[in-house]
């Protein structure tokens, strides 16, 4: 009866006229943001974190000051730009998280969204136990035991304090394994779970209201803090350290800064974790994702760069204070920002709100991060008919409650040894989601048309062409004792050539069989690039201007490279040890530590594997098409109603579409009360 009433009511009404983007048709029951800024607060908010205020500053002295910023750019421009624009713009055209965007591209890719939400989860469920332990911090700052309102407090103490006191650090034994729950960590783990929750149950738009607050002040707070660091005393050497001195040999001689720079390109601009796509999925259709997409990444950079300046000027004035250089002090991720930015503060008239303030504005980088980490998960299974019917306060309570449980492992005194081991393993994840992402956008959307009009053989062969010489060449590379660079090299020329003669035998062939439609130009650039060039043009007529460049990228440049990076960190070694990092970081015992790492990364190419290889594993993961969109041969949805034809930039079709579509609707609900029908008469 509902279906009629809507046939009879579309029909009665008059004809629209072209709408304004402000009256633009919304995919039904969708949320959307307010505004254009709240969409800009909330994305750069889930990007801005923890990682930019102590994660970028220790990687940065950790791997040669300045000259850390040449990985660091050449990821962010050639990787990091390119798939946050695939993301977001994913996220737009579908109007769905991960899961729906990646299986629309092929039903057995559904397995890649699930890994990419699955990481996003991983990651949340011990970035809310960082988020605790600020929490804890701010109250212990009123307490008569804290160290840094005190005179003469040096660094050491205070990371030590807060190793100890604040993490609980203070009963493990030597060999690292936890002995005991931190009760108070427990509490504030709950506390910031349940803000979490409160952040997301609203929904978007009371969502992209919050991040005006926890993003807005964070923003104002870092230049307050900024200008106070630079003008202590000392301040100079600790910026000549950041940016004035460039240890280029750490390029060379420690290759595992590669792939760390990509990852921190990945975690700090929030891609592979389904969060993009899912606050892309909320915009209108046809905004500009490019510009979005820059604005978040250089917004993110820019934050990362300014605390760089801030932590390096506390730690120049902490090395003068000490009469020492700024190389010995020897202060290394967590204990950066608590070993350096309480103390310079501290020493300043009202010391004790100048920390508490420091505390209270890292909750507010912390929170906006940890929601937006859990939106991901939350949308693709909003979006899902398994899960519609439970409402989003519903869902993202689920999840919390979910994501507290999993998180009382970080809770423990040894939280710190399993969130770092834990964090250093998500790097695969990261890579492994980054390489199936692009991958899928270059090579598996439209692989069916490929194959129909080329044949498998080209596809194939021009697949193993690309992706074969880079396997090749890194089991040369990281294998080989000897000429492992010349050799490597060779190896991929040499293969990646070969595959191309066969390739180009498939396609002669194909060219005899049909002479009159092909030419060498033509069906060159249909094997290299056609599918990809399918897909901008798809996208950019929504979402408007996709640069070429884009499409070469996503084809030719960054797979290729991201599979190189995955094997780069595999292999990478402890520094002073012939062990590799992987299964061996930080000299960890393998158990717990190493094993909880195995477990996570294991678990992500689990879940796309299944997909890959028993795609009804996810059926209930399919999308709810309330537009009813059907599988175009590509392999993607198609931008078409039931009967083919085209929908509108804003997802719309005409009267006659919706017509059509009201028929289908109807034949889905007859078909599908047979089949529980079926169904009930079996049980």
């Amino acid at each position: 009866k509902q279906q009629q009433q809507k046939k009879q009511a579309m029909s009665t009404e008059e004809p629209s006229t072209a709408v304004s983007s402000e009256e633009e048709p919304k995919k039904e029951g969708r949320e959307r943001w307010t505004s254009k800024t709240a969409f800009y607060f909330a994305a750069i908010g889930a990007a801005v974190g923890f990682g930019n205020v102590w994660r970028f500053p220790a990687l940065c002295a950790d791997y040669g000051g300045g000259a850390f910023f040449i990985p660091y750019l050449m990821a962010l421009f050639f990787i990091g730009i390119p798939l946050l624009i695939l993301e977001i713009s994913l996220g737009q055209y579908y109007q769905t998280g991960d899961v729906g965007v990646f299986g629309s591209f092929h039903y057995r890719y559904r397995g890649v969204g699930v890994s990419s939400v699955a990481c996003s989860f991983i990651v949340v469920t011990y970035y809310s136990v960082l988020i605790a332990w600020v929490i804890n911090a701010f109250f212990d700052s009123f307490g008569s035991e804290d160290p840094w309102a005190k005179e003469d407090v040096t660094g050491e103490e205070a990371a030590d304090y807060f190793k100890s006191n604040i993490i609980g650090m203070d009963t493990l034994g030597d060999d690292l394994r936890p002995t005991r729950m931190v009760g108070k960590n427990v509490g504030f783990s709950f506390v910031a779970w349940f803000l979490i929750w409160a952040c997301l149950a609203g929904g978007t738009k009371w969502t992209g209201r919050i991040t005006y607050f926890t993003m807005g002040l964070p923003i104002v707070l870092l230049f307050v803090f900024l200008i106070r660091a630079v003008t202590l005393e000392g301040a100079g050497d600790g910026i000549e350290q950041y940016i004035g001195i460039w240890d280029m040999s750490v390029l060379t001689d420690r290759p595992d800064v590669w792939s760390t720079a990509v990852s921190q390109i990945f975690f700090s601009i929030g891609v592979t974790f389904g969060i993009m796509t899912a606050f892309g999925s909320y915009n209108q259709r046809n905004e500009p994702a490019v510009l979005h997409s820059c604005v978040i990444a250089g917004a993110n950079s820019m934050f990362s760069f300014i605390s760089g300046f801030a932590v390096f000027a506390s730690l120049g004035h902490l090395a003068f204070i000490s009469e020492v250089e700024v190389t010995e002090l020897k202060f290394r991720g967590i204990s950066l920002v608590f070993g350096t930015w309480p103390v310079v503060f501290g020493t300043l008239p009202g010391g004790e709100h100048w920390v508490r303030l420091l505390f209270f504005d890292l909750f507010l980088l912390g929170i906006d991060s940890g929601f937006g980490l859990l939106e991901g998960s939350l949308t693709a299974a909003a979006d899902t008919v398994f899960l519609s019917k439970f409402s989003k306060a519903q869902l993202a309570g689920g999840m919390s409650i979910i994501g507290f449980l999993l998180s009382l492992i970080y809770c423990t005194d040894a939280g710190l040894i399993f969130l770092d081991a834990t964090d250093f393993y998500v790097n695969f994840i990261m890579l492994l989601v980054g390489f199936l992402e692009t991958f899928a956008a270059g090579w598996i959307f439209g692989i069916e048309d490929s194959i129909n009009e080329l044949g498998a053989g080209a596809v194939y062969s021009y697949m193993a062409a690309n992706f074969g010489s880079v396997a090749i060449a890194c089991a040369v590379w990281f294998g080989a004792n000897n000429f492992a660079t010349g050799g490597g090299f060779l190896a991929l020329f040499g293969f990646y050539f070969l595959g191309l003669g066969v390739t180009a035998f498939f396609l002669k062939k194909r060219m005899e069989e049909e002479p009159d439609k092909w030419t060498w130009k033509t069906i060159i650039y249909a094997v290299s690039f056609k599918n990809v060039m399918d897909l901008r043009e798809q996208l950019s007529s929504v979402i408007g201007f996709l640069p070429m460049t884009w499409a070469f990228l996503m084809k030719q440049v960054i797979p290729q490279i991201i599979l190189i990076l995955f094997v780069n960190l595999a292999q990478s070694k402890r520094p002073g040890s012939d062990e590799s990092l992987f299964g061996h970081y930080e000299g960890y015992e393998q158990w717990p530590f190493q094993i909880v790492g195995y477990l996570v990364v294991f678990f992500a190419c689990f879940l796309f594997l299944l997909g890959l290889a028993w795609p009804a594993a996810y059926e209930g993961l399919v999308l709810i098409d309330e537009k009813i969109v059907v599988m175009g041969q590509a392999g993607g949805v198609g931008d078409t109603t039931a009967d083919g034809k085209k929908l509108d930039d804003n997802g719309g079709g005409g009267e006659e579409e919706e017509e059509e579509a009201v028929k289908d609707i109807s034949v889905m609900e007859e078909t599908n009360e047979d089949t529980n029908k079926a169904e009930e008469a079996l049980a």
